[in-house]
């Protein structure tokens, strides 16, 4: 049986690298336009449905195209598959998104990120809830119980600023038009500076930006695109050695969103110097200044307030039931017998932090690759034991197990998920 699928995991590798880059493509929009048509059909959110039927249209047309394109002998397909790419982002993120927002379509993130800040906008403290005797204190009205908390760190409510300085909000200042064309910006400057081919850039595009791994959470949600760029233009940073701009992005990311922290931890271990010295101490300094200013007086104000929305909510220690909660492992279980919710996590941690520190012992001093790989697989882990985790979380280990792929080194040889993305993209 293991032989039997050893042999077909290696035909499909063995045909997916017979394609060409445009070939490539069309599969890979084409997989996109039925992905898109099932989520509109069985999706119970509307601004899911609404991406998924809007998109489904624009991933198919340019998936006969690059199809098209890739049996003629193009001199530019490099420039072709740029075109194809801009036009999947103008059908899939663009145009969806500008009608979610004229609808008033999103997930419920987009409203809590917007009231924090009106909240922040007018000096207020936008940890209102925390959970006492069992239920939540100062929950918004008319709304449910989770769209109380804030479970970002304060930066996070500079997105919805727009929102709250105008007098009266339009489609325009919606916080997810914000979000993405910081995710956009920001992906094209860390592109700029990474070291990688053409076609690896491309590929890092597509995924973060193009494919539903990017284009549903910009139109629909759109939190975790922001930092997943930041950390991209971090890992560049890393990559060149270019240590202040791998420190601010890291920081920055790390005061939005606690997904960010264990990236900005293991940049720590992999910063160096041009002449190879550690540089774990000035990226350290950075990160630490931006999160403790943006992050201090907040938790000088209300610092039980602060515990319940950043880590209690998040983490699924607040007993309120979140959306977040997708049909993982961890949510099945702690649904089953409820102390689980609070033993998965750290017997995880005590395990895996074994096994990676096995890892570090094995494998010092640590290539930025293989943190890389090191950290696709830890997410994938802890997204899968938590209680309350959504599964569009995926796109964190994806997006690194890939760029662990473009950043490898020839002499190192990659772990596992690398060698596995190498042989796949």
């Amino acid at each position: 049986m293991l032989a039997r699928l050893s042999n077909v995991r290696t035909h499909v590798v063995h045909r997916w690298v017979a394609l060409n880059g445009l070939g490539s493509d069309a599969l890979l929009y084409a997989a996109s336009g039925v992905f898109a048509l099932v989520l509109g059909w069985t999706s119970g959110q509307a601004a899911q449905w609404h991406w998924g039927y809007l998109a489904a249209g624009p991933y198919l047309a340019v998936a006969a195209a690059a199809f098209v394109l890739s049996r003629l002998r193009l001199r530019r397909a490099a420039m072709a598959r740029l075109a194809l790419l801009t036009l999947v982002v103008l059908g899939a993120v663009a145009i969806p998104l500008g009608l979610e927002a004229r609808w008033r379509q999103a997930q419920p993130e987009v409203a809590v990120i917007q009231r924090s800040a009106a909240l922040v906008s007018k000096g207020k403290d936008p940890y209102r809830a925390y959970v006492k005797d069992g239920r939540v204190v100062d929950e918004v009205p008319g709304r449910p119980a989770y769209e109380s908390f804030f479970p970002y760190f304060p930066l996070m409510s500079v997105f919805g600023l727009p929102s709250a300085l105008t007098r009266k909000p339009t489609e325009l200042s919606d916080a997810r038009i914000v979000m993405s064309l910081m995710t956009l910006l920001t992906s094209v400057l860390a592109l700029g500076l990474l070291r990688a081919s053409r076609k690896q850039k491309v590929r890092i595009a597509q995924v973060l930006l193009a494919l539903p791994t990017g284009a549903l959470f910009l139109a629909t949600g759109g939190d975790d695109m922001p930092i997943l760029a930041l950390l991209l233009l971090g890992v560049a940073g890393l990559q060149r050695r270019s240590n202040y701009v791998a420190g601010v992005s890291m920081g920055l990311a790390a005061a939005m969103k606690l997904t960010a922290w264990p990236m900005a931890a293991g940049a720590l271990l992999v910063a160096r110097e041009r002449d190879g010295r550690t540089a774990w101490r000035k990226v350290a300094i950075l990160i630490t200044a931006i999160v403790v200013v943006t992050v201090t007086p907040f938790v000088l104000h209300a610092p039980w307030a602060f515990v319940s929305n950043v880590f209690a909510f998040p983490l699924g220690l607040a007993g309120v039931a979140s959306p977040a909660a997708s049909a993982l492992p961890g949510h099945i279980l702690t649904t089953w017998w409820s102390p689980l919710g609070h033993i998965l996590a750290p017997v995880t941690f005590v395990f895996g932090g074994y096994f990676v520190a096995k890892y570090l012992q094995r494998h010092w001093p640590l290539s930025l690759s293989q943190l890389l790989g090191l950290m696709s697989l830890s997410f994938a882990v802890l997204m899968c034991v938590a209680s309350a985790t959504r599964i569009g979380y995926v796109i964190y280990p994806i997006n690194f197990a890939l760029w662990s792929w473009v950043c490898r080194e020839p002499v190192a040889s990659p772990p596992v998920p690398v060698q596995m993305v190498s042989e796949f993209w």
